[in-house]
Protein backbone atom coordinates (compact mmCIF):
# COMPACT_ATOMS: atom_id res chain seq x y z
CA UNK A 1 0.00 0.00 0.00
CA UNK A 2 1.62 3.24 -1.15
CA UNK A 3 -1.16 5.55 -0.01
CA UNK A 4 -3.88 5.71 2.61
CA UNK A 5 -7.51 6.33 1.60
CA UNK A 6 -9.38 8.32 4.23
CA UNK A 7 -13.15 8.48 4.60
CA UNK A 8 -14.60 11.50 6.42
CA UNK A 9 -16.74 10.23 9.33
CA UNK A 10 -19.04 12.05 11.78
CA UNK A 11 -19.81 9.99 14.87
CA UNK A 12 -23.24 11.39 15.91
CA UNK A 13 -25.12 14.56 15.01
CA UNK A 14 -28.55 15.97 15.85
CA UNK A 15 -30.53 17.79 13.15
CA UNK A 16 -33.89 19.61 13.21
CA UNK A 17 -36.03 19.21 10.09
CA UNK A 18 -38.92 21.54 9.19
CA UNK A 19 -41.63 19.59 7.42
CA UNK A 20 -42.52 21.20 4.08
CA UNK A 21 -46.05 21.43 2.66
CA UNK A 22 -44.77 19.77 -0.48
CA UNK A 23 -42.03 17.21 0.03
CA UNK A 24 -42.49 16.55 3.72
CA UNK A 25 -39.17 15.64 5.38
CA UNK A 26 -37.53 14.96 2.02
CA UNK A 27 -36.11 11.53 2.81
CA UNK A 28 -36.78 7.80 2.68
CA UNK A 29 -35.74 5.13 5.16
CA UNK A 30 -34.99 1.41 5.16
CA UNK A 31 -34.39 -1.16 7.87
CA UNK A 32 -35.86 -2.03 11.25
CA UNK A 33 -35.36 -4.10 14.39
CA UNK A 34 -37.57 -6.92 13.09
CA UNK A 35 -34.76 -7.75 10.64
CA UNK A 36 -32.00 -7.01 13.17
CA UNK A 37 -30.76 -4.08 11.10
CA UNK A 38 -30.75 -0.36 11.93
CA UNK A 39 -33.16 2.08 10.37
CA UNK A 40 -31.11 4.12 7.92
CA UNK A 41 -31.68 6.96 5.49
CA UNK A 42 -31.92 5.33 2.06
CA UNK A 43 -32.77 8.40 -0.08
CA UNK A 44 -32.44 12.17 0.20
CA UNK A 45 -34.45 14.31 -2.20
CA UNK A 46 -32.80 17.33 -3.71
CA UNK A 47 -33.66 20.78 -2.32
CA UNK A 48 -36.11 19.34 0.20
CA UNK A 49 -35.95 19.48 4.01
CA UNK A 50 -33.31 16.79 4.67
CA UNK A 51 -31.08 18.00 1.84
CA UNK A 52 -31.29 21.63 2.95
CA UNK A 53 -29.68 20.82 6.33
CA UNK A 54 -26.47 19.78 4.56
CA UNK A 55 -25.85 17.38 7.45
CA UNK A 56 -27.72 14.21 6.49
CA UNK A 57 -26.45 11.51 4.15
CA UNK A 58 -27.53 8.19 2.73
CA UNK A 59 -26.34 5.52 5.15
CA UNK A 60 -26.93 7.56 8.32
CA UNK A 61 -28.55 5.37 10.99
CA UNK A 62 -31.42 7.05 12.84
CA UNK A 63 -30.79 6.85 16.59
CA UNK A 64 -33.47 9.17 18.03
CA UNK A 65 -36.64 10.93 16.87
CA UNK A 66 -37.64 13.92 19.04
CA UNK A 67 -35.60 12.48 21.91
CA UNK A 68 -37.11 8.98 21.63
CA UNK A 69 -34.53 6.24 21.10
CA UNK A 70 -35.41 4.13 18.06
CA UNK A 71 -32.39 1.82 17.90
CA UNK A 72 -34.65 -1.11 18.90
CA UNK A 73 -37.73 0.10 17.03
CA UNK A 74 -39.35 -1.66 14.10
CA UNK A 75 -39.52 -0.09 10.69
CA UNK A 76 -43.23 0.68 11.02
CA UNK A 77 -42.69 2.29 14.46
CA UNK A 78 -40.05 4.67 13.10
CA UNK A 79 -42.24 5.54 10.10
CA UNK A 80 -45.15 6.29 12.47
CA UNK A 81 -42.96 8.49 14.70
CA UNK A 82 -41.61 10.49 11.77
CA UNK A 83 -45.03 10.87 10.16
CA UNK A 84 -46.69 12.13 13.35
CA UNK A 85 -43.81 14.12 14.86
CA UNK A 86 -45.20 17.52 13.94
CA UNK A 87 -43.87 20.29 11.74
CA UNK A 88 -40.44 20.29 13.45
CA UNK A 89 -38.72 16.93 13.77
CA UNK A 90 -35.42 16.55 15.64
CA UNK A 91 -33.47 13.44 14.71
CA UNK A 92 -30.12 12.13 15.90
CA UNK A 93 -28.15 10.08 13.37
CA UNK A 94 -24.90 8.14 13.31
CA UNK A 95 -22.96 7.35 10.17
CA UNK A 96 -22.30 3.63 9.77
CA UNK A 97 -18.74 2.73 8.78
CA UNK A 98 -20.08 -0.13 6.66
CA UNK A 99 -23.29 0.50 4.71
CA UNK A 100 -25.93 -2.20 5.36
CA UNK A 101 -26.26 -4.68 2.55
CA UNK A 102 -29.95 -3.83 2.00
CA UNK A 103 -28.94 -0.35 0.80
CA UNK A 104 -27.45 -2.07 -2.22
CA UNK A 105 -30.84 -3.45 -3.31
CA UNK A 106 -32.16 -1.83 -6.52
CA UNK A 107 -34.05 1.37 -5.82
CA UNK A 108 -37.76 0.67 -5.53
CA UNK A 109 -37.20 -3.10 -5.16
CA UNK A 110 -38.86 -4.81 -2.23
CA UNK A 111 -36.92 -7.04 0.07
CA UNK A 112 -37.58 -10.76 0.12
CA UNK A 113 -40.19 -10.48 2.87
CA UNK A 114 -42.11 -7.49 1.52
CA UNK A 115 -45.74 -7.74 0.58
CA UNK A 116 -47.03 -5.17 -1.91
CA UNK A 117 -50.60 -6.23 -1.53
CA UNK A 118 -50.67 -5.49 2.18
CA UNK A 119 -49.85 -1.82 1.74
CA UNK A 120 -47.62 -1.93 4.83
CA UNK A 121 -44.09 -0.61 4.84
CA UNK A 122 -41.37 -3.19 4.37
CA UNK A 123 -38.14 -2.79 6.41
CA UNK A 124 -36.04 -3.54 3.33
CA UNK A 125 -38.14 -1.35 1.06
CA UNK A 126 -37.91 2.45 0.86
CA UNK A 127 -40.51 4.21 2.99
CA UNK A 128 -40.77 7.73 1.64
CA UNK A 129 -41.41 10.68 3.97
CA UNK A 130 -41.49 13.31 1.28
CA UNK A 131 -45.13 13.70 0.21
CA UNK A 132 -46.88 15.90 2.76
CA UNK A 133 -45.68 13.62 5.53
CA UNK A 134 -47.49 10.54 4.27
CA UNK A 135 -45.65 7.25 4.41
CA UNK A 136 -45.54 5.58 1.03
CA UNK A 137 -43.68 2.69 -0.46
CA UNK A 138 -41.82 4.06 -3.43
CA UNK A 139 -42.69 1.29 -5.82
CA UNK A 140 -41.47 1.55 -9.41
CA UNK A 141 -43.37 4.36 -11.14
CA UNK A 142 -44.92 4.24 -14.57
CA UNK A 143 -43.19 6.18 -17.33
CA UNK A 144 -45.93 8.83 -17.18
CA UNK A 145 -45.45 9.35 -13.44
CA UNK A 146 -43.94 12.74 -12.45
CA UNK A 147 -41.64 10.93 -10.05
CA UNK A 148 -40.26 8.72 -12.80
CA UNK A 149 -39.30 11.78 -14.84
CA UNK A 150 -37.40 13.40 -11.96
CA UNK A 151 -33.60 13.17 -12.21
CA UNK A 152 -32.12 10.65 -9.81
CA UNK A 153 -30.39 12.33 -6.89
CA UNK A 154 -28.53 10.54 -4.11
CA UNK A 155 -26.53 12.30 -1.42
CA UNK A 156 -23.96 9.74 -0.32
CA UNK A 157 -20.73 9.78 1.71
CA UNK A 158 -18.20 9.97 -1.11
CA UNK A 159 -15.64 12.46 0.24
CA UNK A 160 -12.27 10.67 0.11
CA UNK A 161 -8.66 11.75 0.21
CA UNK A 162 -5.66 9.84 -1.09
CA UNK A 163 -2.48 10.49 0.91
CA UNK A 164 0.81 9.11 -0.52
CA UNK A 165 2.71 7.24 2.19
CA UNK A 166 6.20 7.43 0.69
CA UNK A 167 8.23 9.58 3.15
CA UNK A 168 5.01 10.40 5.03
CA UNK A 169 4.97 11.00 8.78
CA UNK A 170 2.51 10.26 11.59
CA UNK A 171 1.61 12.32 14.64
CA UNK A 172 -0.55 11.32 17.62
CA UNK A 173 0.01 14.55 19.54
CA UNK A 174 -2.03 17.73 19.73
CA UNK A 175 -0.12 20.54 18.02
CA UNK A 176 2.34 22.30 20.32
CA UNK A 177 1.71 19.98 23.29
CA UNK A 178 2.79 16.67 24.81
CA UNK A 179 -0.84 15.51 24.98
CA UNK A 180 -1.74 12.37 23.09
CA UNK A 181 -4.95 12.45 21.09
CA UNK A 182 -7.48 9.92 22.36
CA UNK A 183 -7.70 7.03 19.85
CA UNK A 184 -6.62 9.31 17.02
CA UNK A 185 -3.67 10.32 14.86
CA UNK A 186 -2.81 12.28 11.73
CA UNK A 187 -0.87 11.26 8.60
CA UNK A 188 1.04 13.99 6.76
CA UNK A 189 2.42 13.37 3.28
CA UNK A 190 5.72 14.67 1.95
CA UNK A 191 3.85 17.09 -0.35
CA UNK A 192 1.96 18.61 2.59
CA UNK A 193 -1.32 16.75 2.13
CA UNK A 194 -2.84 15.72 5.46
CA UNK A 195 -5.51 13.20 6.34
CA UNK A 196 -6.72 15.47 9.11
CA UNK A 197 -7.34 13.89 12.50
CA UNK A 198 -8.35 10.25 12.07
CA UNK A 199 -10.60 9.35 15.00
CA UNK A 200 -11.22 5.69 15.88
CA UNK A 201 -13.83 4.04 18.06
CA UNK A 202 -11.41 2.11 20.29
CA UNK A 203 -7.79 2.34 21.39
CA UNK A 204 -7.12 -1.08 19.86
CA UNK A 205 -8.50 -0.02 16.48
CA UNK A 206 -6.38 3.14 16.58
CA UNK A 207 -3.26 1.15 17.51
CA UNK A 208 -3.87 -1.41 14.75
CA UNK A 209 -4.21 1.29 12.09
CA UNK A 210 -1.22 3.18 13.45
CA UNK A 211 0.96 0.07 13.20
CA UNK A 212 -0.38 -0.84 9.76
CA UNK A 213 0.25 2.60 8.27
CA UNK A 214 3.62 2.91 10.02
CA UNK A 215 4.65 -0.48 8.61
CA UNK A 216 3.75 0.62 5.08
CA UNK A 217 5.68 3.87 5.49
CA UNK A 218 8.70 1.88 6.73
CA UNK A 219 8.48 -0.54 3.77
CA UNK A 220 8.33 2.35 1.30
CA UNK A 221 11.26 4.06 3.05
CA UNK A 222 13.24 0.83 2.70
CA UNK A 223 12.50 0.82 -1.02
CA UNK A 224 13.72 4.43 -1.29
CA UNK A 225 16.91 3.49 0.60
CA UNK A 226 17.60 0.63 -1.82
CA UNK A 227 17.15 2.95 -4.80
CA UNK A 228 19.45 5.57 -3.24
CA UNK A 229 22.09 2.96 -2.43
CA UNK A 230 22.33 1.95 -6.09
CA UNK A 231 23.93 5.35 -6.70
CA UNK A 232 26.25 5.18 -3.67
CA UNK A 233 29.58 3.46 -3.14
CA UNK A 234 29.71 0.47 -0.74
CA UNK A 235 31.28 2.71 1.92
CA UNK A 236 28.55 5.35 1.59
CA UNK A 237 25.37 3.29 1.92
CA UNK A 238 22.21 4.47 3.67
CA UNK A 239 21.74 2.30 6.79
CA UNK A 240 18.48 3.80 8.02
CA UNK A 241 16.38 6.95 7.74
CA UNK A 242 13.01 8.22 8.91
CA UNK A 243 10.94 10.85 10.67
CA UNK A 244 11.25 11.75 14.36
CA UNK A 245 10.19 14.64 16.58
CA UNK A 246 13.01 16.77 17.99
CA UNK A 247 12.54 18.65 21.23
CA UNK A 248 13.50 22.28 20.79
CA UNK A 249 15.54 23.85 23.55
CA UNK A 250 15.20 27.46 24.66
CA UNK A 251 11.80 28.06 23.06
CA UNK A 252 8.36 28.77 24.44
CA UNK A 253 5.99 25.95 25.37
CA UNK A 254 4.00 26.20 22.13
CA UNK A 255 6.99 24.93 20.16
CA UNK A 256 8.07 21.91 22.20
CA UNK A 257 8.79 19.55 19.31
CA UNK A 258 9.40 19.83 15.60
CA UNK A 259 9.47 17.17 12.88
CA UNK A 260 12.97 16.22 11.72
CA UNK A 261 14.16 13.62 9.23
CA UNK A 262 17.20 11.61 10.34
CA UNK A 263 19.52 9.52 8.20
CA UNK A 264 22.49 7.24 8.86
CA UNK A 265 24.61 7.16 5.73
CA UNK A 266 28.24 6.17 5.25
CA UNK A 267 30.36 7.85 7.89
CA UNK A 268 27.76 10.45 8.90
CA UNK A 269 24.63 11.08 10.92
CA UNK A 270 22.35 13.62 9.17
CA UNK A 271 19.54 15.82 10.48
CA UNK A 272 17.17 17.29 7.86
CA UNK A 273 14.09 19.48 8.03
CA UNK A 274 12.76 17.69 4.91
CA UNK A 275 13.79 14.30 3.48
CA UNK A 276 16.56 14.18 0.86
CA UNK A 277 14.99 13.21 -2.46
CA UNK A 278 18.04 13.73 -4.69
CA UNK A 279 21.80 13.30 -4.45
CA UNK A 280 22.29 17.06 -4.08
CA UNK A 281 19.99 17.19 -1.04
CA UNK A 282 22.50 15.33 1.15
CA UNK A 283 24.77 18.38 1.38
CA UNK A 284 21.82 20.52 2.51
CA UNK A 285 21.38 18.83 5.87
CA UNK A 286 20.89 21.07 8.91
CA UNK A 287 23.51 19.09 10.86
CA UNK A 288 26.08 16.45 9.90
CA UNK A 289 28.08 14.50 12.50
CA UNK A 290 30.74 11.79 12.22
CA UNK A 291 29.26 8.51 13.43
CA UNK A 292 32.36 7.62 15.47
CA UNK A 293 31.84 10.75 17.57
CA UNK A 294 28.15 10.40 18.51
CA UNK A 295 26.52 8.40 21.26
CA UNK A 296 22.99 6.98 21.12
CA UNK A 297 21.07 6.91 24.39
CA UNK A 298 17.57 5.60 25.16
CA UNK A 299 15.71 7.64 27.75
CA UNK A 300 12.20 6.27 28.01
CA UNK A 301 10.08 3.29 27.07
CA UNK A 302 6.37 2.92 27.80
CA UNK A 303 5.84 -0.45 29.45
CA UNK A 304 2.69 -2.53 29.76
CA UNK A 305 2.32 -1.72 33.46
CA UNK A 306 2.26 2.03 32.76
CA UNK A 307 5.61 2.90 34.25
CA UNK A 308 8.65 4.60 32.78
CA UNK A 309 11.84 2.77 32.03
CA UNK A 310 14.67 5.28 32.03
CA UNK A 311 17.65 3.50 30.58
CA UNK A 312 21.08 5.05 30.98
CA UNK A 313 23.41 3.65 28.35
CA UNK A 314 25.90 6.45 28.65
CA UNK A 315 29.46 5.51 29.57
CA UNK A 316 32.07 7.93 30.90
CA UNK A 317 30.10 11.19 30.83
CA UNK A 318 27.21 12.17 33.10
CA UNK A 319 24.52 14.40 31.70
CA UNK A 320 20.99 14.89 33.02
CA UNK A 321 17.90 15.48 30.89
CA UNK A 322 14.54 16.92 31.85
CA UNK A 323 12.27 13.88 31.46
CA UNK A 324 9.02 15.50 32.55
CA UNK A 325 7.37 15.43 29.12
CA UNK A 326 4.70 12.83 28.40
CA UNK A 327 6.19 11.31 25.26
CA UNK A 328 6.97 7.64 25.82
CA UNK A 329 9.55 6.62 23.19
CA UNK A 330 12.49 8.99 23.59
CA UNK A 331 16.18 8.85 22.74
CA UNK A 332 19.01 11.32 22.41
CA UNK A 333 22.09 11.52 20.24
CA UNK A 334 25.00 13.15 22.03
CA UNK A 335 27.50 14.93 19.83
CA UNK A 336 30.69 16.95 20.25
CA UNK A 337 31.31 19.83 22.69
CA UNK A 338 28.80 18.41 25.16
CA UNK A 339 25.81 19.09 22.93
CA UNK A 340 22.93 16.72 22.23
CA UNK A 341 19.70 16.24 20.28
CA UNK A 342 16.62 14.83 22.04
CA UNK A 343 14.15 12.89 19.88
CA UNK A 344 10.81 11.11 20.17
CA UNK A 345 9.21 8.47 17.92
CA UNK A 346 5.61 7.23 17.76
CA UNK A 347 6.12 3.49 18.33
CA UNK A 348 8.34 1.29 20.47
CA UNK A 349 9.22 -0.70 17.34
CA UNK A 350 10.65 2.46 15.77
CA UNK A 351 12.78 3.06 18.87
CA UNK A 352 14.18 -0.47 18.62
CA UNK A 353 15.00 0.01 14.93
CA UNK A 354 16.81 3.29 15.60
CA UNK A 355 18.82 1.67 18.41
CA UNK A 356 19.89 -1.24 16.22
CA UNK A 357 20.58 1.02 13.22
CA UNK A 358 22.84 3.36 15.19
CA UNK A 359 24.80 0.38 16.53
CA UNK A 360 25.22 -1.08 13.06
CA UNK A 361 26.13 2.23 11.40
CA UNK A 362 28.69 3.08 14.10
CA UNK A 363 30.28 -0.39 14.03
CA UNK A 364 30.57 -0.31 10.23
CA UNK A 365 32.18 3.12 10.37
CA UNK A 366 34.69 2.02 13.03
CA UNK A 367 35.68 -0.99 10.94
CA UNK A 368 35.98 1.13 7.77
CA UNK A 369 37.94 3.89 9.48
CA UNK A 370 40.25 1.61 11.46
CA UNK A 371 41.62 4.43 13.58
CA UNK A 372 41.02 8.03 14.67
CA UNK A 373 43.72 10.46 15.78
CA UNK A 374 43.17 13.60 17.87
CA UNK A 375 45.51 16.44 18.80
CA UNK A 376 45.95 16.82 22.55
CA UNK A 377 48.36 18.29 25.07
CA UNK A 378 49.79 17.66 28.49
CA UNK A 379 52.08 19.89 30.54
CA UNK A 380 52.75 22.14 27.58
CA UNK A 381 53.62 19.37 25.13
CA UNK A 382 51.61 18.89 21.93
CA UNK A 383 50.73 15.23 21.52
CA UNK A 384 48.67 12.95 19.31
CA UNK A 385 46.23 10.41 20.70
CA UNK A 386 45.13 7.54 18.44
CA UNK A 387 42.29 5.07 18.95
CA UNK A 388 42.98 2.06 16.72
CA UNK A 389 40.58 -0.86 16.17
CA UNK A 390 43.47 -3.37 16.08
CA UNK A 391 46.06 -1.84 18.42
CA UNK A 392 44.03 0.02 21.04
CA UNK A 393 45.33 3.35 22.43
CA UNK A 394 48.54 5.04 21.36
CA UNK A 395 50.02 8.41 22.41
CA UNK A 396 52.94 9.90 20.51
CA UNK A 397 54.81 13.18 20.12
CA UNK A 398 53.31 15.26 17.32
CA UNK A 399 56.73 16.45 16.13
CA UNK A 400 59.06 13.48 16.52
CA UNK A 401 56.33 10.82 16.13
CA UNK A 402 57.96 8.93 19.00
CA UNK A 403 55.46 6.65 20.77
CA UNK A 404 55.12 7.64 24.42
CA UNK A 405 52.83 4.82 25.49
CA UNK A 406 50.47 2.19 24.06
CA UNK A 407 47.75 0.05 25.68
CA UNK A 408 45.21 -2.48 24.46
CA UNK A 409 41.48 -1.89 24.88
CA UNK A 410 41.38 -4.62 27.53
CA UNK A 411 43.90 -2.70 29.64
CA UNK A 412 41.59 0.30 30.10
CA UNK A 413 40.14 -0.11 33.61
CA UNK A 414 38.46 3.23 34.12
CA UNK A 415 38.34 6.94 33.35
CA UNK A 416 37.32 10.27 34.83
CA UNK A 417 37.09 13.79 33.46
CA UNK A 418 36.42 17.36 34.52
CA UNK A 419 33.49 17.75 32.10
CA UNK A 420 35.44 20.31 30.10
CA UNK A 421 38.76 19.41 28.48
CA UNK A 422 40.76 17.06 30.74
CA UNK A 423 40.49 13.31 31.11
CA UNK A 424 42.29 10.66 33.17
CA UNK A 425 42.63 7.22 31.62
CA UNK A 426 43.47 4.34 33.98
CA UNK A 427 45.38 1.45 32.38
CA UNK A 428 46.64 -1.78 33.93
CA UNK A 429 50.26 -2.65 33.18
CA UNK A 430 50.37 -6.26 31.99
CA UNK A 431 53.76 -6.93 33.60
CA UNK A 432 53.43 -5.22 36.97
CA UNK A 433 49.59 -5.41 37.20
CA UNK A 434 49.76 -1.85 38.51
CA UNK A 435 47.35 0.90 37.42
CA UNK A 436 48.95 3.67 35.37
CA UNK A 437 47.20 7.02 35.05
CA UNK A 438 47.51 8.99 31.82
CA UNK A 439 46.20 12.55 31.78
CA UNK A 440 45.42 14.37 28.55
CA UNK A 441 43.70 17.58 27.50
CA UNK A 442 41.54 17.85 24.36
CA UNK A 443 39.82 20.72 22.61
CA UNK A 444 36.65 18.61 22.16
CA UNK A 445 36.74 16.07 24.97
CA UNK A 446 33.19 14.83 24.36
CA UNK A 447 33.97 13.75 20.78
CA UNK A 448 37.05 11.84 21.95
CA UNK A 449 35.15 10.00 24.70
CA UNK A 450 32.38 9.12 22.24
CA UNK A 451 35.02 7.78 19.84
CA UNK A 452 36.55 5.64 22.59
CA UNK A 453 33.11 4.25 23.41
CA UNK A 454 32.40 3.51 19.72
CA UNK A 455 35.68 1.65 19.19
CA UNK A 456 35.36 -0.41 22.38
CA UNK A 457 31.72 -1.34 21.59
CA UNK A 458 32.67 -2.29 18.02
CA UNK A 459 35.56 -4.39 19.34
CA UNK A 460 33.27 -6.25 21.73
CA UNK A 461 30.71 -6.76 18.96
CA UNK A 462 33.35 -8.25 16.69
CA UNK A 463 34.26 -10.79 19.36
CA UNK A 464 30.77 -11.47 20.79
CA UNK A 465 27.84 -10.22 18.63
CA UNK A 466 25.32 -11.74 21.07
CA UNK A 467 26.56 -9.40 23.80
CA UNK A 468 25.43 -6.32 21.89
CA UNK A 469 21.95 -7.76 21.33
CA UNK A 470 21.71 -8.54 25.04
CA UNK A 471 22.34 -4.87 25.79
CA UNK A 472 19.48 -3.66 23.59
CA UNK A 473 17.06 -1.98 25.99
CA UNK A 474 14.34 -1.22 23.44
CA UNK A 475 14.25 -4.65 21.81
CA UNK A 476 14.47 -6.48 25.13
CA UNK A 477 11.41 -4.78 26.58
CA UNK A 478 9.46 -4.71 23.32
CA UNK A 479 9.71 -8.44 22.77
CA UNK A 480 9.04 -9.31 26.41
CA UNK A 481 5.84 -7.25 26.41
Amino acid sequence: MSSVLVEVITVQITVTLRRQPVGGLGLSIKGGAEHKVPVVISKIFKDQAADQTGMLFIGDAIIQVNGINVESATHEEVVHLLRNAGDEVTITVQYLREAPSFLKLPLGSPGPSSDHSSGASSPLFDSGLHLNGNSTNTAPSSPSSPIANEPKYEKRWLDTLSVPLSMARISRYKAGTDKLRSNAFEVLALDGVSTGILQFYTAQESADWLRAISTNISDLTLQNMKMANKCCSPSDQVIHMGWVNERLEGTDSSQLYKFKFLALKGSSFYIFSTPPVSTLDWVRAEKIYNLCEVLFKIHKLWLADDCWLQANLYLGIHQDFDLEDQRPYCFSVMVGHGKSHYFNVELGSELAVWEKSFQRAIFLEVQRTGSKTYMCSWQGDTLCFTVDFALGFTCFDSKTKNVLWRFKFSQLKGSSDDGKTRVKLLFQNLDTKQIETKELEFQDLTAVLHCIHSFIAAKVASVDPVFIDSQSIARKYMYSN
